[in-house]
């Protein structure tokens, strides 16, 4: 996991197709761990759940799509939650209501904390992070982080993930 060391605009990097795609943090492209069962099984399972429940939540499941957090800053979460009256926009740059990011054996926190001050600061009301491989879930809001031992919560919309169904394929 790396950084290359070549500095690129935003309009190249909006300009560029990226495989996997990457996140672009104020000139510099940083990689994205992404590319293993555990990972795609909770992603699948977030999007699932969300687009089946959209037309009774209102919400639209997003996975990697880009976000602009920040006039150098685009992050690419594994899923996000958006309103589904929302005006279409190809990159968000209005804060989802959640990001959620899946970690991989290679993450490091000191990273994944960077990437949830970005969202936070931005003014997504909520980070999940979850760990696959011990089947853990963090929320990450301005009140502070809890750990999240049967389900995510959203207070608006009303929504309740029992992380059993999530983990369920992993």
């Amino acid at each position: 996991m790396g950084s290359t060391a070549t500095l690129v605009t935003v309009n190249e990097y909006l300009h560029t197709v990226y495989e996997p795609e990457c996140d672009y943090v104020d000139g510099v492209l940083e990689d994205r761990n992404v590319g293993e069962e555990g990972h795609s099984d909770i992603q699948s399972e977030f999007v699932y759940f969300f687009r089946s429940r959209r037309a009774q939540l209102g919400l639209t499941a997003y996975a990697e799509l880009r976000v602009q957090v920040a006039a150098t800053r685009f992050r690419v979460p594994d899923v996000c939650l958006v309103p589904a009256s929302r005006p279409k926009e190809p990159i968000l740059t209005k804060p989802p209501l959640v990001c959620i990011e899946i970690l991989s054996p290679e993450d490091r926190m000191n990273r994944m904390q960077k990437k949830i001050d970005d969202y936070l600061g931005f003014g997504v009301q909520y980070v999940w992070v979850l760990d696959p491989a011990t089947r853990r879930a963090w929320a990450y809001s301005r009140d502070g982080m809890h750990e999240a031992h049967t389900e995510l919560r959203l207070d608006e919309p009303a929504v309740v993930v029992p992380l059993s169904e999530i983990f369920a394929a992993s």
